[in-house]
């Protein structure tokens, strides 16, 4: 049976600098490895009576639907920190946008599909190792309630992809609100192209901020508000959940707030502020904790590019946005302690609350803990009289830096904190829920994606399937042996994440 994707090609409507026209190039030999028919449902098509071999010709690109009008997007972007006036999609192809079952606007996009006008010497292609690597974490941010791209399929494509070593290729598709970017942004100001920046600014705020009044002088301004608010807030997201990006460049940054491009990224083991996992970042520029710091400088280059579309003169436009992107830190600051203050079961913010949570990281750091099981193990602990014993087993993990001071420390700070939650809380099995809801269970670690990855070059997609379909609740209670929650043992740590470009 033939699949019908309703695309409409907003995107595409643009005029022709916003993007290069490319087909995908074939592949040798595409075979499904997996498809997400909930989420095809949701964006309008049903995939479950599609013959396997029909799909992986689709979402390989060998076969364009009908309706598809594939292209290239471009883009400029800040990598770590240095500014290229010329990126867009090397690897990736934009097959369409469509409006989903709830009447959002959605795009569908290849993931190595070849080389497109951006390739830059590259060759377009995608390892099997980094395509499931961004299934997996797309599919855990969204069960974790995290903004987030999503996984619609991958494919394997009978051919070897040429990295550090020879490795199997594949093709992924990846789901978006949009792939607009403050890179996007940037290409645009650095040619001085007005017209078609105040375009795109245009297409944003129709896409992702509608209830801002298309008429007002300082909708333009109102939309980097908007950008900033949702920016805060999903970095407050992420580190309450221990996440790193890895690479928060201004091309990994999207206008509709949204995590882009799983390549380095991880989540925490054992806690400390200065984590970095990723192969590329040598100088910490990403690290766990830096990354409001470059969220609120990423902003401040979108900034730049929207100075002109600002109402008043320079001079107003320059301090309009300075006050905005001072108000970034507040909002984050915000976000991020409200997101803390759930884990620890309250229901309200008060004075003190931001110590209490910063000495309680203090001693995270000291001891090395693991960032997810504390939180986790902390909600069974709401009621004073309740046994720390399976709390205080995390000191005996083999990393962990265990010390008379840090027993001390953590057995103040857990009296001090059962008697406030006591006595700002009149109901404590609400906010033990609360915490629970705040603090998953599951997260998908770097050693259990690496195990994924390995099984499945060499042929088993069974610890893939396994990890995906345990991922998908990761709030649930689950036995404190599950090898799934633990955290690696020295032998199994995965300390290094790579790009996979």
């Amino acid at each position: 049976m033939a699949l019908h994707i309703p695309f409409s090609n907003a995107y595409a409507q643009l005029p022709e600098q916003f993007y290069a026209r490319v087909l995908p190039t074939k592949v040798k030999k595409p075979d499904l490895i997996r498809v997400n028919h909930p989420l095809a449902a949701q964006l309008g098509f049903d995939t479950t009576a599609t013959e396997p071999q029909t799909l992986a010709d689709i979402f390989s690109g060998n076969t364009l639907p009908d309706e598809a009008d594939p292209l290239a997007m471009v883009y400029s972007g800040h990598q770590f920190g240095q500014l290229n006036p010329q990126l867009g999609d090397g690897r990736a192809i934009l097959l369409g946008d469509l409006l989903d079952s709830t009447g959002q606007r959605k795009d569908i996009q290849l993931k190595g599909a070849g080389t497109t006008p951006f390739s830059r010497m590259g060759d377009g292609r995608c390892p099997l190792g980094p395509a499931l690597r961004e299934y997996i974490l797309c599919e855990a941010m969204h069960a974790l309630g995290v903004p987030t791209t999503r996984a619609l399929a991958v494919v394997s494509t009978g051919e070897r992809v040429v990295r550090e070593r020879l490795e199997p290729g594949a093709v992924f598709t990846r789901v978006a609100a949009s792939h607009i970017r403050v890179g996007t942004f940037q290409y645009f100001a650095l040619r001085r192209d007005a017209e078609a920046l105040k375009t795109l600014a245009d297409q944003v705020i129709t896409r992702h901020y509608p209830d801002i009044d298309v008429s007002a002088d300082d909708k333009y301004l109102q939309m980097f508000t908007a950008i900033c608010r949702r920016q805060a807030d999903l970095i407050a997201r992420w580190m309450n959940i221990g996440f790193i990006h890895g690479v928060m460049n201004t091309d990994n940054m999207t206008a509709s707030g949204e995590t882009i491009d799983y390549g380095p990224c991880a989540f925490i083991d054992a806690f400390h502020r200065e984590t970095v996992f990723s192969s590329i970042d040598r100088h910490g520029r990403y690290a766990y904790i830096n990354q409001p710091a470059i969220g609120q400088w990423n902003l401040a280059r979108l900034a730049e590019t929207l100075l002109s579309l600002f109402p008043g003169d320079e001079q107003q436009s320059v301090e309009q946005a300075t006050g905005i992107l001072q108000d970034f830190a507040q909002w984050h600051q915000d976000a991020w302690l409200a997101g803390f203050n759930r884990k620890l079961g309250f229901a309200t913010i008060e004075e003190g609350d931001k110590e209490r949570a910063e000495a309680l990281l203090d001693l995270l750091q000291q001891g090395g803990l693991d960032f997810t099981l504390f939180f986790r193990r902390l909600s069974d602990l709401v009621a004073a009289d309740t046994g720390r014993s399976e709390l205080f087993a995390l000191l005996d993990y083999p990393e962990v830096r265990k010390t008379s001071a840090l027993e001390q420390g953590l057995t103040q700070w857990l009296d001090n904190w059962q008697q406030d939650l006591t006595s700002r809380e009149s109901d404590l099995s609400a906010a033990q829920q609360r915490m629970k809801a705040a603090s998953p269970a599951l997260i998908p670690r770097n050693h259990q994606v690496q195990a994924a990855i390995q099984a499945a070059e060499e042929g088993d997609f069974s610890v893939f399937e396994q990890l995906l379909t345990a991922l998908q609740t990761p709030y649930r209670d689950i036995a404190a042996d599950d090898p799934l929650s633990t955290p690696p043992t020295p032998q199994q740590q995965v300390l290094k994440t790579f790009c996979g470009t």
